[in-house]
């Protein structure tokens, strides 16, 4: 089975904020993040760039945030290819319930009780 993703035309809110799907079950192995998700058991493998951002993928730290002190220390990219590049990841991953974009920041417990 061949899975087809599209990739928007149409850039993220001015500030985005990523955060893990709670509908899925991930495991690291050999630097690659392994995901299954929890509604039809398909099986995901992300590469070095995309579990750099699941990592860091807490919904309190913007996809900037991330592309800046994640991505571009650990590749030779400026930061506005490497922002671009990370916007389409994000979207795509988004599509298929792997995380979640938000405009605003995850509130913390505390904060939402």
């Amino acid at each position: 089975m061949t899975t087809t993703i599209t990739i928007p035309t149409t850039p993220l809110a001015t500030t985005t904020y990523v955060s893990r799907s709670h509908s899925v079950a991930a495991r690291e192995l050999a630097g690659e993040m392994m995901i299954m998700s929890a509604t039809d058991s398909t099986l995901f493998s992300l590469n070095e760039t995309a579990t750099l951002i699941w990592n860091a993928a807490d919904g309190k730290t913007s996809l900037r945030e991330i592309v800046e002190n994640k991505i571009c220390p650990e590749f030779d990219i400026d930061p506005e290819t490497a922002y671009r590049d990370a916007e389409s990841l994000v979207s795509n991953l988004a599509s298929l319930g792997i995380l979640q974009l938000s405009s605003e920041p995850a509130l913390s417990k505390n904060e939402s009780q």
